[in-house]
């Protein structure tokens, strides 16, 4: 089997990454909310319609419903925009809902990497809708509130104002070569805050892009065997993405395959990410088909329930 089809297979079918450019789409200080669907019964219309549009969570007992990429989210918590040790960005996307463990493993992590490597907290990215379900734009996961974008951008020592918090960027940390990190913005406290969140238990895996990986894999020193968590990936070059497993009791999330103990360090592990088709890939001569999304119907039968809750 080849990497490519290996990578696919331990991912699913379904694309796991987030749109590139979207950590650094800019928000806006006025959002509108959508124009209501002229029949949200209608069985054609994309799930990301029905859940973009919610926007409180369900008030049912907390569970995370099928999978990754393909489920919703009952009960939902929000990560409060200001913590002693992060902040959330992008605040008119309304994204930073998730499972209460995803909540506690943030406020959990954002004070450790305070301690560790001395950042003065975390900037915080997409986590999940309201309740979860496919997004408007960008991610194909984040459906199930176990998945989390963390900046590559230490928070600042202060309180960012609404409009730094919509419209500030976070620093390409990779070369504009895509062969290695930037050594400019790189530093090793970098790599203390990954390796912290790669060695919180609940955490399954790391997506980062590959010359981050190939960074940590040349700087980590000692325990090395959280590095097998840490995963190259499409975009995160400004961000890296968290995902935790299952939570205990979920009968109704599906899990991922546990991760191996391989390190993915090694020169043919990370080959196929510095290929010439992936650093340099050749415009399609065939016609853009617009891609289209799951409907409500293909996900589990109970986010429907959630879907129409209260």
């Amino acid at each position: 089997m080849n990497r490519r089809v290996l990578l696919m297979t331990l991912c699913s079918a379904a694309v796991l990454w987030a749109h590139p450019a979207l950590a650094q789409d800019k928000g806006t200080l006025d959002p509108k909310p959508l124009p209501p669907l002229a029949n949200p019964n209608d069985p054609h219309i994309g799930a990301k319609e029905l859940f973009g549009r919610r926007t409180l969570p369900a008030p049912l007992a907390v569970r995370s419903i099928g999978f990754y990429a393909k489920g919703c989210l009952a009960g939902a918590q929000a990560l409060p925009i200001n913590g002693k040790t992060w902040q959330v960005m992008r605040l008119s996307r309304n994204r930073n809902w998730a499972h209460p463990d995803m909540i506690a493993l943030l406020e959990r992590l954002s004070d450790k990497v305070h301690q560790v490597a001395g950042w003065p907290g975390l900037l915080v990215g997409d986590l999940s809708q309201p309740r979860g379900g496919p997004m408007l734009t960008g991610h194909a996961s984040h459906q199930v509130g176990l998945d989390a974008d963390i900046w590559l951008t230490p928070m600042p020592d202060r309180e960012l104002a609404p409009e730094e918090r919509e419209e500030m960027s976070a620093v390409m940390m990779v070369r504009p070569d895509r062969l290695d990190i930037d050594p400019k913005v790189w530093t090793p406290s970098h790599l203390l805050v990954i390796r912290a969140a790669a060695q919180e238990p609940a955490v399954e895996r790391i997506f980062v892009n590959a010359a981050i990986k190939k960074a940590l894999c040349r700087e980590a020193k000692g325990d090395r065997s959280w590095l097998s968590k840490v995963r190259p990936m499409y975009g995160h070059d400004y961000h890296f993405h968290v995902r935790i497993k299952c939570p205990a009791g979920s009968s109704e999330c599906q899990p991922q395959p546990p991760p191996s103990d391989n390190e993915g360090c090694s020169a043919g592990d990370l080959a196929y990410w510095f290929s010439e088709p992936v650093l340099h890939p050749k415009p399609s001569t065939a016609p853009v088909k617009p891609r289209r999304g799951l409907t409500l119907a293909e996900l589990p039968a109970a986010c429907r329930q959630i879907l129409i809750a209260p």
